[in-house]
């Protein structure tokens, strides 16, 4: 089986292998088609399904599946949470959804991303780590590295491929 992954985030292709540890992995970098820092459920799952639909290529076997995986922020009562989402597609036009863990941002975060910054680099600020994005991401950053970016990935994966799986895709 072919799995490509709209990305080059390591992150986020860990949690890919993770779910699908025998498939013949493809990363490619994919624009997400949505801006850089979604600001809703309905952008960032709109950037998974692009990623997803976008990775696959043109002349494909039945045998390959696109995963687009995107990281967004909502806001909820005042406050700004992460989220996440996911999308499946298969070369026969399937098409899956997953969303995942939420979390509060603090203020200071938040106040950086209404001013229109990106999480990625205001992680970096806000931490003084290098590469958040790439490794624990916000995620792990303020679970105290109990949940890292590449396992809640992988729940949204896991969904995914249940999903597929309950399809008669196997």
């Amino acid at each position: 089986m072919h799995v490509w992954v709209g990305t080059k985030n390591k992150a986020k292709v860990k949690a890919v292998q993770s779910v699908f540890p025998s498939a013949e992995l493809f990363s490619v970098n994919t624009p997400s088609g949505v801006s850089e820092q979604p600001f809703s459920d309905e952008e960032t799952k709109r950037g998974a399904i692009y990623r997803a639909t976008q990775s696959l290529p043109v002349h494909t076997d039945t045998y390959s599946i696109g995963i687009g995986l995107e990281g967004g922020v909502v806001e909820i009562e005042g406050a700004l949470f992460i989220c996440n989402w996911g999308a499946l597609a298969t070369s026969t036009e399937d098409l899956f959804v997953a969303s995942g863990a939420r979390i509060p941002l603090p203020k200071e975060v938040a106040n950086e991303l209404y001013r229109g910054k990106e999480l990625g680099p205001v992680m970096q600020w806000y931490s003084k780590k290098e590469n958040v994005r790439h490794e624990e991401g916000a995620i792990g950053i303020f679970t105290n590295g109990l949940i890292d970016r590449s396992t809640m990935f992988s729940h949204v994966m896991y969904m995914l491929k249940g999903q597929w799986e309950y399809r008669g895709n196997l």
